[in-house]
């Protein structure tokens, strides 16, 4: 389909989402701005030119990545003043979610631009879909720390969340990265690793986290390619029960006041704000919260 039915618009950045693996996920509207604009900003030119290649289009592109991302932008955005229309892609899925991209949309959105965002496949939306989670609210976390005890941090600050967490993680990390969800977390947590999503070899396997982290350690093949940890939800926790929401109280009394640690621990757990106060007190007198 060519974009006669899908006219853009000059001066404009389209954010366009691309395949995370099957190409027949590019929808029409997307193959129809990716063939009628100017330019495409695309995180790796060689990536997207592949795409462009086996749908047909022929572009013209420039590289927008983390570390050019600021002067990029400033080159995008004349092209903008000059009427042009711009679209601008990251490898795979959704631009700005876990990749460059976020910079530019500020940037244009500055200049008085229009910023218009072409839906399609993510990754976090494709696992959250084929996980089975409950729980009607999910915090996404992105990629977690890549050292073992900063990342054993993060998740303890995570652990009595309620609501479905989800990370990004890199092959190489994905062992040892589980085994730390299932040691913080706890191994009877239910976790789904999603891996490879919409490609040959998809795999979504929803087990205890101590049963995944053994099996992720197990099968190299489950080390490898593009994935996604989907957490569920912590529990509701009895409000008497003071041990469920240390782990959450003591690292915010380290950064924050007593009053906006306690708020913030009721906002994040939903528990009754008297008896987090009461318990912040108790960790406070105690030194549990001291470096």
């Amino acid at each position: 389909m060519h974009g006669e039915s899908h006219p853009i618009e000059r001066p404009a950045l389209y954010v366009v989402a691309t395949p995370i693996g099957n190409v027949g996920d590019l929808t029409p509207r997307a193959m129809a701005v990716l063939r009628q604009v100017d330019v495409i900003a695309a995180e790796d030119t060689r990536v997207t030119g592949q795409l462009l290649k086996m749908m047909g289009i022929d572009a013209r592109m420039i590289s927008l990545r983390e570390h050019n991302e600021r002067e990029a932008a400033e080159k995008l955005i004349e092209r903008l003043r000059a009427g042009q229309s711009i679209a601008q892609v990251s490898d795979a899925g959704t631009p700005a979610v876990s990749d460059p991209g976020a910079r530019l949309v500020e940037a244009v959105h500055a200049a008085g631009f229009k910023v218009v965002p072409i839906p399609g496949a993510s990754a976090l939306l494709t696992a959250l879909a084929g996980a089975g989670m409950h729980s009607p609210r999910f915090y996404f976390h992105g990629f977690p720390e890549p050292k073992s005890t900063a990342r054993k941090k993060e998740f303890q600050m995570l652990a009595n969340l309620p609501h479905t967490v989800a990370f990004f993680e890199a092959p190489h990390r994905i062992a040892e990265s589980v085994a730390d969800m299932a040691e913080v977390f706890g191994a009877d947590r239910i976790g789904v690793l999603a891996r490879e999503l919409t490609k040959t070899f998809e795999t979504i396997r929803r087990a205890p986290l101590g049963e995944l982290a053994a099996w992720v350690a197990a099968d190299s093949n489950q080390q490898r390619g593009e994935l996604v940890v989907l957490i569920e939800a912590a529990p509701p926790a009895a409000e008497s029960d003071d041990a469920a929401h240390d782990a959450l109280l003591i690292p915010l009394l380290r950064e924050l006041p007593l009053k906006q640690a306690v708020k913030l621990a009721a906002e994040l757990s939903g528990g009754n704000r008297n008896a987090l106060y009461e318990r912040a007190l108790q960790i406070k007198q105690a030194g549990e919260c001291d470096e």
